[in-house]
This record gives C-alpha cells, sequence and structure tokens, in this order.
C-alpha cells in the first residue's frame, strides 16, 4: 500500500512558493523583481556564487543584472554572446543545462569570466516566458547534495515565476514609456518636461546648484509642410529631434514641446555654460543636412532663448516663460540666433 503522504511537498517549502508568488506579483519594477530573484536562489541552493543574466535584444548579448557571492565584482562590464558558454548556450536552445563536472563538458571551453576560479559544477536555467527567453538563472558550484531532482524542479518553478514577472514589468515599463515620449519624434513629450522641470528645480535649489533651459523654435518651417507636403514635414521634425538629441551632452534631457519647438534642459549647468553649449548645439545644427526618404536633403534654423534658475526665475512656469520671451526676442530681431539676456 503506497504511504499517502509519499510525493507532497512539505509545508516550509508551500510557505516558499506562496511567498515567491506574492513577491513577484507585488512590483513591476525591474530591478525589485531581480533581487527578488536572487534572494530565492540563495535560499533555495547553497553554491558560491549565483548570477542573474539578461538579453539584450539589440547586440543579442547577455549582461550580468545582478549577483551574489564569488567573484560577482567582476561581472559589472562582461558580455556574453548568444551562442557562446553556458549562459549562450541555454539562450540559444532555451533549455537547462545542469553540468556535475565542468571539466567534462566542452561549453566551458568558451565560457565567460563569470565563472569561480575554481569552477567545478553549474546549474543554468533559461527564463522563458510567452515572449521568449529574456535571459539566464546561473548557479556555480552547488553543494553536490543539492543538485536532485527535487530542487531542479523547485528552481524551475523559480524561473517560470521569474520569466513571467520581468514580462509583466517589460510591458508596463513600455506604456508608461509610451505616455512621456512623443510620437513623431522619439524626444519626451511637453508632459514628461512638467515632471521632469519641476523635479529638477527641486533638487538643484536643495543643493544650491544651476539649472538652465534653452527654448528651440524652428524658423519659417509651415514653409517645409506647403512647399514638401506635411509627411515630409514630419519626418524633417523627427530628424531634427534625433540630431538635437545626438548633439545635446548625456546629462541633458530634450523634449519636443509641440509643433515645432523643443527644449534641452540643462542641469547643474549655470548662463555661461548654458549659452556656450546652446550656441556650439545650434551652430551644429544649422549646418546639418537631413536627407529625406524621397531623396530630397534639407535644413533646419532656429531661434533660441535661454532661461537659468535661480537668477531668471525658481518655478516651472517662470523658467519656461522666460526662455520662450527670449527666443520670440530672437524671431523678432533677424531669427536664427541664440539668445541668453
Amino acid at each position: 500500500m503506497t504511504n499517502e503522504t509519499e510525493g507532497r511537498i512539505p509545508l516550509a517549502d508551500l510557505h516558499v512558493f506562496h511567498q515567491l508568488a506574492r513577491s513577484l506579483t507585488s512590483s513591476f519594477d525591474r530591478d525589485t523583481i531581480l533581487r527578488t530573484i536572487l534572494e530565492h536562489m540563495e535560499r533555495i541552493v547553497q553554491a558560491e556564487l549565483w548570477a542573474l543574466l539578461m538579453l539584450d535584444e539589440a547586440t543579442q548579448e547577455l549582461y550580468y543584472a545582478i549577483a551574489a557571492g564569488g567573484e560577482q565584482s567582476k561581472l559589472r562590464d562582461l558580455r556574453v554572446k548568444v551562442g557562446e558558454g553556458v549562459a549562450g548556450w541555454v539562450v540559444e536552445h532555451g533549455e537547462t543545462l545542469i553540468v556535475p563536472e565542468a571539466g567534462e563538458d566542452p561549453r566551458f571551453g568558451a565560457i565567460d569570466g563569470a565563472r569561480p576560479s575554481s569552477l567545478r559544477s553549474v546549474i543554468a536555467m533559461p527564463l522563458r516566458g510567452r515572449k521568449g527567453t529574456h535571459g539566464v538563472i546561473e548557479i556555480f558550484n552547488p553543494r553536490p547534495e543539492q543538485m536532485t531532482d527535487y530542487t531542479i524542479a523547485f528552481l524551475h518553478i523559480l524561473a517560470d515565476h521569474a520569466a513571467i514577472a520581468i514580462e509583466n514589468a517589460n510591458d508596463v515599463a513600455r506604456i508608461q514609456q509610451l505616455t512621456i515620449t512623443d510620437d513623431t519624434t522619439g524626444l519626451y513629450n511637453v508632459r514628461h518636461l512638467y515632471d521632469v522641470l519641476g523635479r529638477e528645480l527641486g533638487r538643484c535649489a536643495a543643493r544650491r546648484l544651476p539649472l538652465s533651459l534653452a527654448f528651440l523654435d524652428l524658423d519659417r518651417f509651415k514653409l517645409v509642410n506647403d512647399v514638401h507636403g506635411h509627411l515630409v514635414g514630419s519626418e524633417l521634425l523627427a530628424r531634427t529631434g534625433q540630431r538635437l538629441q545626438e548633439l545635446s551632452r548625456k546629462q541633458d534631457w530634450c523634449f519636443r514641446y509641440g509643433g515645432d519647438e523643443f527644449v534641452i534642459l540643462m542641469p547643474e549647468t549655470g548662463a555661461t555654460s548654458a549659452l556656450e553649449q546652446t550656441i556650439d548645439l545650434h551652430g551644429a545644427l544649422m549646418g546639418t543636412r537631413f536627407r529625406m526618404k524621397n531623396g530630397l536633403e534639407l535644413g533646419v534654423s532656429a531661434s533660441v532663448g535661454l532661461a537659468t534658475a535661480p537668477d531668471d526665475g525658481v518655478t516651472l512656469h517662470t523658467v519656461i516663460g522666460i526662455a520662450d520671451s527670449r527666443m520670440y526676442a530672437v524671431k523678432s530681431n533677424g531669427r536664427g540666433k541664440v539668445r541668453g539676456t
């Protein structure tokens, strides 16, 4: 007669399952989800190194998003190509890889620098959801007695829950990005400008740092639509927005304010530095020739006004208003210039 308790999951493990499910569904922040996955990996399996790699779909490379134990400091800048090493093999095939003796597996010849210096064994599982494989769980040198069917099944449940939570977080992030992004140019929209400017004004004021804002208006842009049509006009706006992003510094923010108007926010930048930066950007923009999809080659001219907090004001509407009025002063005096005072 079969024992009724045979094959049942221990109550403590059911509690872990419950905790895991609650933790992974209580947040849509991907970093929080990754930390939760790592914490549960550490509880389930004792090992020398736990790591979670995520797939960069653009480059088809894996990067180490989070790790614990062992030589994790070496992982920050490492990249693993799909198909290479243990993690690359797992993503390419979408299958779990369990290697109890590393020296006997040829895939370790191409392994990245993540492994502990004395690599003996590894468990690697794909984070595979409805939309494909998003990454890999790697556990290096787990204790031999823990490489059981039960433990592997437990890890598979973790990986399945994790993949769903990551997909949900990615979906939420995409939706949030759509709400703050301008459709035509791909730059941030005016709604996000108000959020960021308000936050940055508060931050810079608290630290007694300046903040500058450039308001750009493209000169006689209506003529582009009238002569070449709105499709060409929209394409030129998009290309102009991309060029502004390229010409801005990494710490600066670019927005489409509306129509043919753009804003560049320069945190921690005083009036003199902002004027120099904007004059350089303005000159490069005016010197750019854009080749349209129909073969037409066009350029743009812009009138620009600058404002700096706290000298020109400390509120959102004051800073935007002063930059806007200075831009219109340029419009009234020949266009195509930058005005900082």
